[in-house]
């Protein structure tokens, strides 16, 4: 994994999470476990799905879905 990948990911991560905390009323800790303890984090996680090119909102509405929200 390269520094760009990495970059890309954790700024994704940062997002989802932000946007858990804004839009769900969260606390820091709970939307951090949900996002890391998501499938969508997994998946986000893992070069080979490329969905680390993919956009902020695309991937929070996937985690929306995951979760039930």
């Amino acid at each position: 994994m390269t520094g760009k990948e990495i970059f890309m990911i954790e700024t994704l991560t940062r997002e989802m999470i932000a946007r858990l905390m804004e839009e769900q009323s969260m606390s820091m800790r709970d939307a951090m476990d949900v996002v890391y303890k998501s499938k969508t984090y997994t998946a986000l996680s893992n070069l080979k799905t490329g969905l680390y090119f993919q956009s902020p909102a695309y991937l929070y509405d996937n985690l929306k879905q995951e979760i039930n929200l």
